[in-house]
């Protein structure tokens, strides 16, 4: 699906698939900016099954992340962005990363030892929450949770990486702008607005990490990098800094963005909205940058 307005992301029914891409046909700049928990529409099966208040469920939303893409969208950056919610399936998880507990015909030996998202019920399918416990009433089917992840899991990345190689081909080089939101750390945490992650370097170039701390701190946005925030899945399937596919995440404060309850837009949006798209032009300038300098050596 292309070139659906970005305010009607809060109707899935009539987006239909389970995510949006934009500005992907003809391809202007080597960047893509991927926001994978935008979802806030829930399914009849998850509001059915939910054991706790379905206001827990907005602490595992990145919420109103799809607005922060909406400026770099209007100036033409190719853009990826997920409908369902996190709760239905999260995006910045391998798809092996199951609870055997919360499906009634799976069991620990079908699945890989749990990892420590996993442990921490955070997996590919949430299964509870801190200090809320077991979201569910009853155990998933697992043919309802294959079917999640044959049906948005792996469209998504799949769709990345087809759009990643299509850029690297045409430009030399792509990079991956992995947007996600962060309740507002605390000053022990840093305190900061921003913060940027590149898997401690493992999946983009210094020099993008670099310009991307450089501009945030010239903008008057408190920026850190990795730190609580290194990066997640997505950054480790689809960065290959050896073919020239870098990937950065961005987490922003909901603090910064969204207005004194944390649900709702506040009037800062449009300012780090501003930000978002200054920075995608910016990397993909130092890109351009890049391709002009060894092709002059």
């Amino acid at each position: 699906m292309t070139n659906q307005n970005i305010d009607s992301l809060s109707d899935i029914e009539a987006l239909g698939g389970p995510f949006s891409s934009y500005n992907i046909n003809n391809l202007q700049f080597p960047l893509l900016i991927s926001v994978p928990h935008a979802g806030r529409v829930y399914p009849d099966q998850i509001m059915e099954n939910l054991a706790v208040s379905a206001a827990h469920l907005l602490r595992l939303e990145d919420r109103y992340a799809d607005r922060l893409a909406s400026t770099a969208i209007a100036c033409g950056f190719p853009a990826i962005i997920a409908h369902r919610p996190r709760a239905w399936v999260d995006l910045n998880r391998n798809r092996s990363e199951i609870d055997a507990d919360m499906i009634v015909d799976l069991t620990t030996s079908q699945v890989p030892a749990p990892s420590r998202k996993v442990r921490g019920g955070l997996g590919v399918v949430p299964s509870r929450l801190h200090g809320v416990g077991s979201l569910w009433r009853k155990k998933w089917q697992w043919k309802d949770i294959d079917h999640r992840l044959n049906s948005c899991h792996e469209p998504y990345h799949d769709s990345i990486a087809g759009i990643l190689e299509r850029m690297r081909l045409k430009f030399g080089c792509a990079i991956l702008l992995d947007l996600h939101s962060m309740p507002p750390l605390d000053e022990d945490q840093g305190n900061a607005d921003i913060v940027i992650g590149d898997r401690f370097g493992r999946s983009a170039g210094s020099r993008y990490s670099e310009l991307s701390m450089s501009f945030f701190q010239q903008s008057g946005v408190q920026a850190r990098l990795n730190h609580p925030y290194a990066g997640g899945y997505i950054l480790e399937r689809h960065s290959k800094v050896e073919k020239d596919i870098h990937a950065l995440q961005l987490e922003v404060s909901r603090r910064y963005y969204l207005d004194e309850s944390l649900q709702e837009p506040g009037c800062r949006l449009p300012e780090m909205a501003g930000h978002i798209a200054n920075l995608a032009s910016r990397l993909a300038g130092q890109i351009d940058k890049q391709f002009l300098l060894t092709a002059a050596e």
